[in-house]
């Protein structure tokens, strides 16, 4: 991948271009002058502009993910906010959050103000999320007032579930104050136990302790209920199991406030694919069952499931180059999410382009309140240019990130990125 300055005139040149938040679709160009939108579909740019022919490719908004972990600060070694912020627009995101199981966690104002200033560095804009509990610890609220006053855009314990009611109640009742997502990984401790996978007739195969659907979906029942009580906004990442989408779908037809996510790889894989003990594949949530995989598509067709979010989690060589038991849980998935999920979502289940494009832009812009309207004349350029229809093979060469801890080596996709402009710069696929 290259990355360079835009020219002062640059015009995207006859291609198709997917507008999600206004639902529209017209062939033409687009114009870009120092950065911004200066004119769509037919436009009046100088002679002198540089133009990119994308006659046979999409343009669009750029992606954006509101489920990453780029490690920075404490586990540099594993990602930094610049390299997350390459492998982010190698997949065609401009814009990330980032959840706050760092080291130290994300669970102070001076701790989201250090992420906010470093990301002025990076080439896509970075969004901190902030602890719900100091140190992560279940037991004692943050300062969350003012950690959104420094830039907290939603709040999270993340990986480690918020088991206690009270608190959970706590927190969002505080987050009603000012409006922002609570966000928590929904697992019962108690009953995922020591699981390492999904549990059913494969693990019992393959001799792995299971972490069944119940775990996910009693915690998710709990959430929104508390949601409805307190009349907080609820947002479920990584949703896994066809137990949880029943519960989400039925709150959602009384509250407006609850939103929720999937991974492209709880979309892609079936707890079959583990057969192989491929390390890469163990992540929290599990990876289930097929009829799992199937309720998740059919959550995204009705629009149960609002986005699309990566969980993007790099992790070391020693991390995952060992047995099943010791590895870490996760995988990176900003580079494949695309090629993944247009396979899957459009040449599989056919869904239109449009839709799946508004699961990456559009959607999760709203629920983290972002602006939506990119096309509009005067809006910083966040642009992504795709090529739905080409078929090729995940290699570890299309990968940025630092950490190459992914799953969907020798994977044939559908659709790949090719170009990224975020913050003046445009980002080019060279592979």
């Amino acid at each position: 991948m290259k990355i360079e300055k835009m020219a002062k005139n640059l015009i995207l040149k006859n291609g198709l271009i997917i507008d999600p938040f206004h639902g529209k679709t017209i062939s033409g160009d687009i114009w870009l002058k120092d950065g911004k939108i200066a004119g769509v579909g037919k436009v009046d740019a100088p002679k002198d502009s540089l133009t990119i022919d994308c006659s046979g490719k999409v343009i669009t908004h750029g992606f954006c993910d509101i489920h990453v972990h780029f490690r920075e600060p404490g586990r540099e070694d594993k990602e930094t906010l610049i390299t997350g912020s390459h492998s982010a627009m190698a997949g065609g995101f401009t814009r990330v959050c980032v959840m706050p199981n760092t080291n130290p966690p994300l669970d102070t104002p001076e701790s989201i103000n250090f992420i906010r200033e470093k990301a002025e560095e990076c080439p896509i804009y970075i969004h901190p999320i902030g602890a719900v509990t100091k140190s992560q610890n279940g037991n004692d609220l943050t300062e969350m007032g003012l950690m959104h006053n420094e830039g907290a855009v939603a709040f999270s314990d993340d990986g480690l579930p918020i088991q206690n009611g009270a608190m959970m109640r706590i927190a969002l009742e505080y987050a009603t104050m000012i409006d922002v997502p609570v966000i928590n990984h929904a697992e019962d401790e108690c009953l995922r136990a020591e699981g390492l996978m999904h549990e059913g007739i494969i693990s019992t195969q393959l001799g792995l302790p299971g972490n069944p659907d119940l775990a996910e979906s009693a915690m998710v029942y709990r959430d929104l209920e508390l949601a409805q009580f307190t009349g907080a906004r609820l947002h479920i990442p990584h949703v896994s199991s066809m137990k949880a989408v029943q519960h989400i779908r039925e709150m959602k037809s009384k509250n407006e406030k609850v939103t929720a996510e999937v991974t492209p790889h709880h979309l892609f894989f079936n707890d079959q694919a583990l057969t192989s003990y491929n390390t890469n594949l163990k992540v929290a949530p599990p990876i289930r069952t097929e009829s799992d995989r199937k309720a998740l598509i059919d959550a995204v067709k009705d629009g149960t499931i609002d986005c699309i979010a990566t969980d993007h989690a790099p992790h070391t060589i020693e991390d995952k180059e060992t047995t099943f038991d010791l590895a870490s849980f996760g995988m990176i998935g900003l580079e494949s999410c695309f090629g993944a999920v247009n396979k899957v979502l459009v040449h599989d289940e056919g869904l239109k382009l449009g839709i799946v494009l508004k699961l990456l832009t559009s959607s999760p812009r709203a629920i983290m309140g972002f602006e939506q309207d990119l096309f509009s004349e005067g809006t910083d350029a966040e642009i992504t240019i795709l090529d739905p229809d080409v078929e090729w093979s995940f290699e570890k060469v299309h990968v940025q990130s630092r950490s190459i801890n992914s799953p969907y080596y020798g994977e044939t996709l559908k659709g790949k990125v090719e170009f990224t402009i975020s913050r003046g710069l445009m980002a080019t696929q060279l592979s």
